[in-house]
């Protein structure tokens, strides 16, 4: 169809804006990556923008050989793999229990679950809660909180009523249990939903700082982002290389002298970004077909 004067431009206006909206989110990005591969008192200087002036892995080299940062990164992601599939089962176990019309105190059930979702106790009960259940300073603590999501059951429970009735009354029908049902029909099916899930509790759980800096004081628990709110808050960069600084990287560096606390804030920045982007690619299909299932469904 041919376009009109008119609606040709108005196509070249949204391109340009919708341009110029990606260039605004892609730049920071860019900026923090260009100085943390720049010679940290070279960027002090000024004049990196989206390329180093003066390349160097100096940054990295200290922020990975960092013991902290190291053990960070495995709190990180244990409690992205474990919470991640821990939640996926529990609130897929809730969904699919619910889904029976026929469950005794069904509406009662689903009534108190909504409860929670809208009202909470606040941080201080929740604290003491979590500290006479002995889950403060403990890895346990990243986990059993996240178990379960309202959000998600309810977007769970919609998809699997969506599932043709006709499948599951002819698995009953054959003999099957509720788990066989579960196991052969419901989970293959719910894939795209399980996966759309599972990249939302786990970027939730890659991104979460407010646990580590909340409910865990031991330097050996806190997660990645926490330790980089940390870091974002430091004043001087002994504070940031501490005793744990990979020594024979900076004794065989001659740029130790030239790097400052922000080259070290924008290396860790990276570190702790890059990977949760690099699944982004992989799911982005079952994203947005979980969105919309979750949209329109409800």
């Amino acid at each position: 169809m041919k376009l009109s004067r008119g609606e040709t431009i108005a196509q070249y206006i949204i391109v340009v804006v919708l341009a110029g909206m990606c260039l605004s989110v892609l730049y920071p990005f860019l900026y923090m990556l260009a100085i943390s591969l720049n010679d940290g008192a070279s960027a002090a200087k000024g004049g990196v923008y989206l390329w180093p002036k003066n390349f160097t892995l100096i940054n990295y080299e200290i922020v990975l050989g960092n013991e902290i940062i190291r053990q960070s990164y495995l709190i990180t992601i244990a409690r992205t793999v474990i919470g991640t599939f821990g939640g996926l089962i529990v609130t897929l176990l809730v969904a699919f229990g619910l889904s029976y019309r026929g469950l005794p105190l069904r509406s009662t059930i689903l009534g108190y679950i909504l409860l929670t979702m809208l009202f909470n106790g606040g941080l201080v009960p929740f604290y003491i809660q979590l500290n006479n259940l002995g889950l403060v300073n403990t890895f346990w603590v990243y986990i059993f909180p996240g178990l379960f999501s309202v959000w998600n059951m309810f977007v769970m429970l919609k998809f699997i009523q969506g599932i043709p009735e006709a499948l599951i009354e002819s698995a009953e029908l054959d003999g099957a249990g509720p788990v066989r049902t579960l196991v052969q029909i419901v989970i293959p099916l719910s894939q795209p939903m399980l996966a759309a899930l599972g990249l939302f509790t786990a970027v939730g759980h890659w991104n979460d700082w407010f646990a580590g800096a909340f409910f865990v004081t031991r330097q050996n628990l806190i997660p990645v982002q926490t330790f980089l709110q940390q870091l974002l808050a430091a004043q001087d960069l002994s504070a940031v290389l501490g005793s744990n600084t990979n020594q024979e990287a900076l004794a065989r560096s001659s740029q130790m002298q030239n790097i400052t606390l922000m080259s070290i804030k924008m290396a860790v920045v990276m570190v702790s970004a890059i990977p949760i982007l690099c699944v982004y690619p992989f799911l982005q299909k079952y994203f947005v077909k979980g969105v919309l299932v979750g949209s329109v469904k409800g």
